[in-house]
Parts: C-alpha cells; structure tokens; sequence
C-alpha cells in the first residue's frame, strides 16, 4: 500500500530527514524541484521545453523556493521560464533566497507581483504561457487565503479556464487547498497536475482534493520513503487484494465459497435486495439468500433464479420473531442488514436481534443507519464482526451531525465512527475511507464517476458480504471497495462516464477478479 500522510507528518519527515539522516534541506528542495520540472516538461510541454514559455508563481516561503529550481531546471533545458514573486522579498525563507538567487543568478528573469495594484501585468504573462506553475504555498497553509494573494489564484485559475493556454502545475498541493481535508482554504487554485514531494498527502485522496489536484505525480526528494515513522492512511492498489484475495481450492463447494444473507427489501423496494444479492454472487458468494417480509417476498421469488427467499414470520410476538431470525441465519457466513428494508418497530427488532446473536459477519447499509441514527454504540455488540457501508448523508446521520461536516473531514468522522461503533467503516465516495475500529484508515481511489448511479451502493455491500465470508471484516470491506471501483471504470472506459446500471457493476465483476489473479 501506498503510504498517505497528513500535514504533520509530512513536517515530522522533512525535520528526520533534515536533523537525523543530514541530508541539508536545500539539498531536499533542489530534488522536490528537479523531479517536478521532469514531471512538467513529460506531462505538460510534450516532452520538450525548450523554446516554451514557462511562468512560475512563488511565494516567500519553501514551496516558493521549489517553484524557483523548477524554473532554474527548466530555464536549462531551452525553455523561457521566468518567475513573479508574490511577497515580500525581505521575508524570503533561506531556502528559497538561496533559489531565488540561483535562478537569478543564471540568468532567470524574476519580476514582483504588483500586489494590491493592478494586475494586469501578470495577466498577460500567464495568458502568454505554455505551462504555469503554482508554487505560492505548500503543505503548511492552514488558513483561508485573503486579498491580495486570493486574486492572484483566481487569475491563475482564470487564465487556465478561458485561454488557450496555459496548463496549470502544482507544487506539492494546490495552493489553498488543506493538507488534511482536502478543503478549499477560500480561493484555490484548480491545477491540471499536482507534483507531491515524497508522499502523498491526505488531501490528495478526498474527492474534493481530487477534483482540485487534478492527476497526482509523487517525486523523491533523495531520501527513503521508509524514513516515514507512520502513515495517517495507506492508498489501496491491485497487488494488496492480490495478496488477499486468493484463487478458490480445487475442492470448494457453494457452502465453502460463504452463504450470504440479504436481510433486505420491503413492499415497493425489493430492488435493493435483488441488487445486494447479485453483488454478493457475483462477488464470489457460494450462495445467496434473501430474507425479508412476507409481503415482500412474493415480488422476489423467481426474480432471479439463483437467489433464493425466505420469509421472516408476521407474527407480532417478538420470541416468535427471534426464533425466525434465528433458524433463517442458521449456517450462514454473513448477513447484510438494511437495503430497502424499512426502519419501523419490527425492522428495528430484526436488526436488534441480528447484531446481538449473529455469529457472521455483518455488513450494515441504507436503512439500517436510519435504524439506528444518532447511535453508533449500537453495532458495538456484535463484537467487532460488523462493516458499516455509508454514504456522508447516512454516517452524518448516524453520527447526529450534516453530511456537509462529515465531508470536511472525512477521516476524521470514518475514524470517529468506527471508534464509537467497534466496526468497520466503509465511508463512500470518489475516494473510499475503510477505517478500522483501531483506527487504521485505507483509501481506495479504483472508483470513476461512472458508478454515480442508483443501487451502486446495493452491490457493493452484497460484495462486501461475499468476501466477509473468507476474509476479516477489515480486509473484506477495502478489497470489495476496490474491485467495485475497478468494475465501473472497467465499464467507462468501453461506455463513458454516464448510463452505468447498478447491476452492471455486479456482472463485471467475474472479470474484474479473473484479471486480478491473473496479476493483470
């Protein structure tokens, strides 16, 4: 897995790498900037920079002094690169003096933004630009960027979106982007390429970040990426589900492979059930079956041959109810809870009674975050066997706060949650969160636009159920997140970002798998 680290973390390996390896911090700015302008001159100038125009935005600070070697290396590579300074020069940290005078030195042309005058004039210079490069503030910011520096952003980002040219490039992140977050700190800047020195950091991998970093490059800065004590969250790639997801043994039987329950479904929602279990067969399981309410389940017998359905007694006696939950999750590996299911008195009781005497593995969608809104202590007696499959809305929800708080901290509410839970979380989105109840986060980004679409969220806790089955809770939950991504942007890249069926995702994933094992 790829390390990801926060703001902190990032400061705790520069000063190690400084302070204890001795490698001299100007020594560590000259690779941050080297390996940027090699990522600048490949993606952005076509291979070739000489004879193009390049123009750096700098601040006073460090990330100011990347900014100034990406133009010293580009400046000797045949391009015209030139630099504006957006701050005051007598506040220059010595790393980026020390740059500043370097590529002054060799014959870089270096102006002063006009700041609180017009600005006319580094309009035209970006305007006129092949490639400009953001390089005002690094990791470090973590206030809102006010005037005269937010119109500075707003013309880089104006000169990206209406002109010809330029394409815009970001040192390490985009300035007035949070580190952490992935918030935008006031005006930020909307880059077409990121260059992250030595890791990635937190804000890279939320979908707002996302959306603001554009592509992300990670460069060496000359020192191992092991220097790193620990990582906030760790990015999911092919080779770890490969380690887990292992090819089935010659001898396993449809019991083996994991029966799942679908505990879903209720009059006029049985989709969500049929699209669980699908997720769940497709995925792996041996097999499937769909317990529901008595007059529900006559819309699903038959619907598709390979689930079968089973009945929760209309008995209002609730040892009656018990006994049928029981007997119906007899020998079953997993059960998933909540997918249309409703959330009156019996659906409450049913979820209840699954989380106490269960012995599976249980993966809690949709209404079961109604179910138990504002009260996430309540999955804790299942004993660390439960993954949790939220959307922000439903763990806002189920946290007693607004979807908006949970996406300005994503981390932060998935971590929460499964603290408070003693479960698993699996928070949704462009980038997946899977925190664990001891507080290790995963991230997966396999995920595409494409699987915006209704029911996406059916198949993957069917998914999730399917691997429950053979794998630990924690493992289970990022694996499934990472194939479902990789499903739908299987299916994109053949249709577009748009049109995707939820059931679609389900049925792509027995290819998805094959190439996995197959280590493609």
């Amino acid at each position: 897995m790829i390390p990801v680290l926060s703001r902190g973390q990032m400061r705790a390996f520069d000063a190690h790498a400084i302070q204890t390896a001795r490698v001299p911090s100007v020594v560590l700015m000259e690779n941050a900037g080297r390996g940027a302008a090699d990522v600048i001159e490949r993606e952005l100038l076509d291979g070739h920079a000489a004879g193009r125009r390049v123009v750096v935005v700098a601040g006073a600070g460090n990330n100011g002094g990347d900014g100034f070697v990406v133009a010293r290396h580009l400046l000797a590579r045949g391009a015209h690169a030139e630099a504006w300074l957006a701050g005051d020069p007598a506040k220059m940290t010595a790393d980026c003096r020390a740059n500043h005078d370097a590529f002054a030195g060799v014959g870089g042309k270096v102006e002063g933004v006009p700041l609180g005058r017009s600005l006319h004039v580094l309009g035209d210079a970006l305007a006129g630009a092949d490639v400009v490069v953001d390089a005002l503030f690094g990791t470090g910011l973590d206030r809102e960027i006010t005037e005269p520096l937010a119109s500075v952003v707003r013309l880089m980002n104006e000169a990206r979106r209406f002109g010809r040219r330029p394409r815009l490039a970001a040192l390490d992140v985009p300035s007035g982007l949070d580190a952490d977050s992935g918030a935008a700190l006031g005006a930020c800047v909307e880059a077409d390429r990121t260059i992250s020195f030595a890791h990635l950091k937190l804000g890279h991998v939320t979908g707002r970040g996302a959306a603001l970093s554009g592509p992300v490059h990670v460069v060496d800065i000359g020192v191992p990426p092991s220097l790193v004590a620990r990582e906030s969250a760790e990015l999911v790639e092919a080779s770890d589900v490969r380690a887990v997801v292992r090819p089935r043994p010659i001898d396993t039987h449809k019991y083996r492979a994991g029966h799942v329950a679908i505990v879903a479904g209720s009059a006029g929602k049985v989709g969500a059930a049929l699209l669980s279990a699908r997720g769940a067969l497709r995925g792996g399981a041996g097999a499937a079956t769909i317990i529901t309410w008595p007059d529900a389940a006559g819309a699903l017998e038959a619907r598709i041959p390979e689930v079968m359905v089973a009945r929760l007694t209309s008995d209002a006696d609730e040892a009656a109810l018990d006994a049928s939950i029981d007997a119906l999750l007899a020998h079953k590996r997993a059960a998933v809870l909540g997918p249309g299911f409703g959330t009156g008195d019996a659906a409450r009781r049913v979820s209840d009674r699954i989380l106490a005497s269960f012995g599976g593995a249980i993966v809690a969608d949709a209404d079961a975050f109604t179910m138990h809104a504002g009260a996430p202590e309540d999955f804790a007696v299942a004993g660390g066997r439960v993954v949790l499959t939220p959307h922000s809305g439903e763990l806002g929800r189920l946290l007693g706060r607004s979807s908006e708080d949970v996406e300005a901290d994503r981390f932060g509410a998935a971590r929460e949650a499964a603290k408070r839970a003693g479960a698993v979380v699996l928070l949704k989105g462009a980038y997946t969160v899977i925190a664990s109840p001891e507080g290790r986060v995963v991230v997966s980004g396999s995920g595409s636009p494409a699987l915006a679409t209704a029911g996406s969220g059916d198949v993957l806790s069917g998914l999730v159920g399917a691997l429950a089955c053979t794998l630990p809770p924690f493992e289970a939950a990022w694996c499934a997140a990472f194939l479902h991504g990789v499903s739908g942007r299987a299916w994109q890249k053949e249709h577009g970002d748009r049109g995707l069926l939820a059931g679609e995702i389900a049925d792509g994933l027995p290819a998805v798998l094959a190439a996995l094992l197959a280590g493609a």
